[in-house]
């Protein structure tokens, strides 16, 4: 079999299972049986006369020859589904941008840049979807987003190996905070010890494939207590602000702390700083994402002055 005459249905759901990770995530997101999707990459491989994919315990990871798969496959289904819309009578998909947001960015600095951007440009199309960083690095390489946002953490590694490398941008570099009830001792202060974090109640989650509990604040000299264990970054402080305990926050989002939280700053120990990361594929722009992310260069400037 010629690779020329391998089906749209393989293409697209050997994107998916690049973007989900899984065989079993991209069943069930294409409503697929796993057997279904395994027949369809099986026949794609056969095609390309080389492994696509490399199965692992925790899920997929591409092979060279599967980076070369996907990089074109994501090019001619995004064309396949621009004919579409224009025979439709739908927008063009140039006037359409996708964008990937980690979750606390959807807080202060997506909302302020898509409001700049729909001022100014009224007839452009944003979409975005929430997520970890390796389901957005995963959608980036997919081809089914155009810009994520991404959250960094010392030591700033890029968030992949493969090729070829993302372009990143570091929109703002910020300093992590300490999100507390008002009605709590550490409230009294515009900073407070680090040592003074012993013993407190947290408000915690994990982070995405890291053993990292996101909330508790990092290098405590004990085994920390977890009251609360939630993933949403507005709901823990919501919690805060009931008194439940106490979170980190990262500078960026004080404005959108709900009355009842105090932010204040932690002394001793190292600096932690927190990236906000602007991450795309090598190669040049379409106009809209060039738009927007133009939008979220301003946003982050305006919202993260310097500390």
């Amino acid at each position: 079999m010629d690779f020329t005459d391998v089906s749209l249905v393989a293409l697209r759901v050997f994107r998916e299972v690049a973007e989900r990770g899984t065989f079993t995530a991209a069943a069930t997101a294409l409503g697929y049986t796993q057997s279904a999707v395994s027949r369809q990459i099986a026949s794609l491989e056969r095609a390309a006369g080389a492994p696509l994919l490399e199965r692992r315990r925790e899920g997929v990871l591409l092979t060279a020859a599967g980076q070369v798969v996907l990089r074109n496959a994501a090019g001619v289904l995004d064309q396949l589904d621009a004919t579409a819309r224009e025979l439709a009578g739908l927008p063009a998909a140039g006037g359409t941008v996708r964008l990937g947001w980690f979750p606390s960015a959807g807080a202060v600095l997506l909302p302020q840049a898509i409001s700049a951007l729909r001022r100014g440009h009224p007839a452009i199309t944003v979409t975005t979807r929430e997520g970890s960083t390796p389901a957005l690095i995963r959608a980036l390489r997919a081809g089914t987003v155009d810009l994520a946002l991404l959250a960094s953490a010392p030591p700033f590694r890029p968030p992949d190996a493969e090729s070829p490398a993302l372009k990143l941008e570091t929109l703002a570099e910020r300093s992590l905070r300490l999100a507390v009830p008002a009605s709590h001792p550490l409230a009294a202060h515009d900073s407070v010890d680090v040592a003074d974090l012993r013993g407190q109640r947290w408000i915690a989650g994990p982070a995405a494939g890291e053993e990292l509990l996101m909330g508790v604040w990092p290098g405590l000299d004990e085994r920390p207590v977890i009251a609360h264990t939630v993933r949403d970054w507005l709901a823990k402080l919501q919690l805060v602000a009931a008194g439940a305990g106490l979170t980190t926050i990262s500078a960026s989002m004080a404005s959108a702390a709900p009355a009842g939280v105090r932010v204040v700053t932690v002394r001793g120990g190292p600096k932690e700083l927190r990236r906000t990361i602007l991450a795309r594929l090598p190669g040049r722009l379409s106009e809209p994402a060039t738009l927007l992310a133009n939008a979220l260069r301003a946003a982050a400037l305006d919202i993260n002055p310097p500390d």
